[in-house]
């Protein structure tokens, strides 16, 4: 096998086309991930982990790829960034109001997509159609736009009394979906929703809270030769070197003949890749 590139693995960057194409870097290194498909790929991991934020070698990563101090002092780390709700930057105590600014105090929406079900959830909007495709969702529907991401976190947890937040990542990888009618199921939460709303328009006068009625219909297909019958993944920690041949692409695993490799969780660790 030829080595094709060695350098820290990191989130693959994706083009919303027909299927998706997917860019898997590694170090400064950057390759049409759709173009390995059916190909024996080798991943060994040299036993290296680097702070995706300070660049300092770690034991262990945290949240896919920090060090324990930056983990414990970014705001991307913040409990607030898994319940949006609970944003604190109003208070004054976000731990970087200049990163606040620039990734929360900004236009939000509320979305419905299908990556094994309905579910329901949010984004910046810099971040369409983006987000869906690293769930791994077949499709997606924007429903709402709110200015801040503590609105848009309030709506989604209102929402969640009829519309589930999570999604199987097993029958995700297994691509065991089948279509929804997202406009049906938008119109019928508007149904229940539509007081909410008012109440949140009255209690955030000032900030754009706006139900979309009209919101465009996002469609994704990924490159495949075969779905798994099994969603086993590797452990890099476990399995530092692995000889597979890629199958698929979806969200942002790469799955093989043998298992599916989470690319997100090993965004801090130096690997060499072989083909």
């Amino acid at each position: 096998m030829e080595l094709l590139a060695r350098g820290r693995l990191q989130k693959m960057p994706v083009v919303h086309q027909t299927p998706v194409a997917y860019t898997l870097k590694v170090g400064d290194a950057a390759l049409d991930a759709n173009t390995l498909l059916g190909k024996p790929i080798k991943l060994v991991f040299e036993n290296e982990i680097r702070c995706s934020n300070c660049q300092r070698l770690t034991k262990k990563s945290f949240n896919q790829g920090y060090c324990y101090p930056c983990f414990q002092k970014l705001a991307s780390c913040d409990k607030c960034i898994m319940s949006p709700e609970l944003c604190h930057y109003d208070q004054g105590t976000c731990r970087e109001p200049s990163w606040g600014d620039a990734h929360c105090m900004q236009p939000h929406v509320v979305y419905l997509a299908n990556s094994t079900g309905l579910k329901v959830g949010i984004t910046r909007g810099t971040q369409v159609p983006t987000r869906w495709i690293d769930q791994g969702a077949i499709q997606a529907l924007p429903i709402a736009s709110v200015s801040t991401r503590k609105l848009s976190g309030m709506l989604e947890n209102k929402l969640r009394e009829w519309v589930a937040d999570r999604t199987n990542w097993r029958k995700m990888l297994k691509h065991e979906v089948e279509e929804i009618d997202l406009l049906a199921e938008r119109d019928k939460l508007f149904g229940e929703i539509n007081s909410y709303l008012s109440e949140l328009k009255s209690q955030f006068p000032d900030e754009q809270i706006e139900w979309l009625v009209s919101g465009e219909l996002f469609n994704f297909s990924y490159p495949h030769l075969a779905w798994p019958e099994k969603a086993k993944t590797y452990n890099l920690d476990k399995t530092p070197e692995i000889e597979d041949t890629l199958m698929a692409i979806k969200g942002q695993y790469l799955i093989f003949e043998q298992a599916c490799l989470n690319i997100r969780k090993y965004g801090a660790y130096e690997v060499s890749l072989y083909a």
